[in-house]
Formats: structure tokens, sequence, C-alpha cells
């Protein structure tokens, strides 16, 4: 019998994509629970009950204060260790959008000293406004465990929806460490594979920074949302989609298979 992959994914009040996020990993054959943050804070479940965390989208906390940071500081003041515990036993964690602005607060991305001090930051989009619309990526990592079914150079396709995508380093320090550690993972791109300006990097990051992976290949991040497009048939494009799967499937198929290859 195929190891049972658990899978943890919190939430909290304002997040969302949560159900999304059930289902992809539910259909990538893994056995996946949606666990509210307060059953980690009163010690109801621990975080070595799972073997990938997941933080889904929305606005946690209401974004109030900035993006990911109310969620942060309850983990933070509550079950911080637990987390750091678990990545440094090389198991996954991954976040989209507002999953991504909280791996940031909490100091597992980008991590480039390892020591967990934040680095950087997800700030407003470039535009002022929200953001919501299909992206071009193009995928600079293999060696990442979300990314394994995909090929470096790919240029794929993922939605968007967010205010605050902007990826903005502490200092030059940390953009060179992420830029020669190679943890630019996911960059927005145009259709033909350039890095382009806005509209095609939709909040302006910096290096055209979509998602970032550590250096060790454990932990994703990224501002995109695989788990809206698990099914070919909530694509954008889904009238003229041949493919039996979403563009998400790769992703979520891609973590459950290393986690029960390695563990």
């Amino acid at each position: 019998m195929s190891k049972s992959v658990r899978v943890g994914i919190i939430t909290m009040e304002g997040t969302n994509n949560e159900l999304e996020a059930y289902l992809s990993f539910l259909h990538s054959g893994a056995n996946p629970e949606i666990v509210h943050i307060k059953s980690f804070e009163n010690r109801r479940r621990k975080v070595s009950d799972f073997d990938i965390l997941f933080f889904p989208g929305g606005f946690s906390g209401g974004d109030y204060v900035r993006a990911g940071a109310i969620m942060a500081a309850r983990i933070k003041g509550s079950f911080i260790r637990e987390i750091y515990e678990f990545e440094g036993e090389g198991r996954l964690v991954m976040g989209s959008c507002n999953g991504f602005q909280v791996l940031t607060e909490i100091g597992l991305l980008p991590n480039t000293k390892g020591d967990h001090e934040i680095e950087a930051a997800l700030a407003p989009n470039i535009s002022n406004r929200f953001e919501a619309r299909t992206v071009y990526l193009k995928i600079n990592r293999k060696d990442c465990a979300f990314l394994s079914n995909f090929k470096v150079g790919e240029i794929i396709k993922l939605p968007v929806a967010h205010a605050e995508g902007r990826f903005i380093p502490a200092g030059k320090e940390i953009l060179s460490e992420i830029s020669k550690r190679n943890l630019n993972a996911l960059s927005y791109v145009d259709p033909r594979g350039r890095e382009a300006g806005y509209p095609w990097n939709p909040n302006g990051s910096i290096m055209n920074i979509a998602g970032i992976c550590n250096s060790r290949g454990n932990v994703l991040g990224l501002m995109p949302h695989p788990e809206r497009v698990f099914y070919p048939y909530t694509e954008s494009d889904w009238t003229r989609q041949t493919e039996h799967e979403g563009m998400g499937y790769r992703f979520f198929k891609s973590a459950v298979d290393f986690v029960r290859e390695k563990f």
C-alpha cells in the first residue's frame, strides 16, 4: 500500500481558496485536511501531524496592517518553532498569494541566511490597484519539490488576484543571494518568454519574481494560484484545452510524489 500523504491546509478568518487546495491535493492522491489556526494554537493539532503544509490565498485577518502580517504574528506567537522544525526536516511547505505573504512574514522565504529573519516584503502593486488576470510564467528551477514535473525554461499560465504582490528584498545583499542561489523559481514573462514590465509583470516585482523556492527546495511561495487551475475547465482558455489536467495539477502531483518517494 502506498503511503498516505497527509496535508494540513491552514486557515483563519479571511483566508479563501482552501477548498480549491483541498480538492487539488485530494485528486493528486493525498489525504488533505483543512485546519483552523486555532487548532494549532490550543494544541489540539500539531504541525508534525502532516507531511505537507499549505497556506492558501485570501485576506487573512482582513490584511489589516499589511498582507499576511496578522496570520504570521499569530503563528510566531504560538507554534513557529514547530514550523521551523518541520521545514528543517525537509518536509514540504507551500503558500500561494496570501500564503506567500505569510511565508515571507515568518521568515521561511527567502531565508538566504538560514536564520528565519524577515528578508523581503510583498508590497502594494505598482499599479496601486487589485490585479486579477492570467499571467505567463517561466519555470527557472526543477530542483524544487513542487516543480519536478516541469522543465526549466518552460512557459506556463496561471491566474493572479492580489493587491499586494510586489516582491521587494530587504537590500541588495538579499537580492544578490536570491540571484546567486537561483531562488527565483518562477518569473513573470510575456507570451514569448521574455521578462517585461506591466501588465506582464502585474505588480512590479523586482527581477520579475513571481515565486521563490528556498535553497533546499522544500518551501515554495508564489503569488499566482495553481490551485485555481487544477482542472482544465477552470483555465481561462478552457474551451481550447485539450489536456486532461489543468496547469495546477503538476504542482500538487509533484509534491505528493516527492513525499511518497522521500518519506
